[in-house]
């Protein structure tokens, strides 16, 4: 692992970016901010931030026969890393919301966008941001949302909980290449948040209806069963689950 610490950047995932666009930064290059001034979220959403409180890193990740059609599998891996980690520091009440978000109970305590890198028919790189909320206490209002000190009451080295990341990434790097299709999906299925439960979502016209989050499909998008057992296929944009 090569670490890059900034004390300030706008985003870490475009500062990874320029630094691959210039050059070639080795495998699992990580660029970590004590302070991110416009951090992003999954669809252009903001991702605030205190300093020097949190774990905000961009991680990049190379790939040699990693097809663009199996993309999804790098979030997969990358959940279930976070999933672990968390796990290992007795959070409780973990879950994966769909497509990458880790909750405990019904609160983020981990966001995670990724920007894949495609070559031909190939994904030769991923840009890996990973937003985790460590100390920080406060979050301005906003009850949906929590962190390791919150749920454990007890204060973390950010330094240890990268490394305790790290090494759950690279183990997760080795499954995703090598794990057939069916164990690896199965494992992030069985972690979602609100799986085999009565939930309410809200389409792109903004209508209400009710389902059952089943699974996803190979390429990432949710599997909702509707009433008479008719199950549909949402993409991120296309679908918001309510509760």
């Amino acid at each position: 692992m090569l670490l890059i610490k900034l004390d300030a950047t706008d985003s870490t995932n475009t500062y990874l970016k320029e630094i691959l666009a210039q050059g070639s930064p080795r495998d699992l290059t990580v660029v970590q901010a004590d302070r991110q001034l416009m951090g992003r979220g999954q669809m252009g959403t903001s991702w605030v931030s205190e300093p020097y409180k949190n774990l905000t890193i961009s991680v990049l990740k190379r790939f040699e026969d990693l097809g663009a059609g199996q993309q999804f599998r790098v979030n997969i891996g990358t959940s279930l890393a976070v999933y672990r980690t968390l796990k290992n520091f007795l959070i409780p009440d973990l879950s994966i919301k769909w497509p990458n978000d880790i909750l405990s109970g019904n609160r983020k305590i981990c966001g995670i966008l990724i920007e894949n890198m495609v070559s031909g028919s190939r994904i030769s790189a991923s840009v890996i941001g990973i937003g985790l909320n460590v100390n920080q206490i406060d979050f301005d209002g906003l009850p949906q949302v929590t962190s390791l000190k919150l749920e454990t009451g007890q204060e973390h080295e950010l330094d240890e909980v990268l490394h305790a990341l790290m090494a759950e990434l690279k183990t997760s790097f080795v499954d995703l290449l090598s794990q057939e299709e069916s164990r690896l999906f199965s494992n992030y299925e069985s972690l979602l948040f609100r799986r085999d439960k009565p939930s309410t979502f809200e389409d792109e016209e903004g209508r209400m209806f009710m389902g059952f989050i089943r699974g996803v499909t190979q390429d990432g998008q949710l599997r909702v069963e509707l009433e008479d057992r008719v199950e549909k296929h949402y993409g991120l944009k296309e679908i918001k689950l309510l509760y």
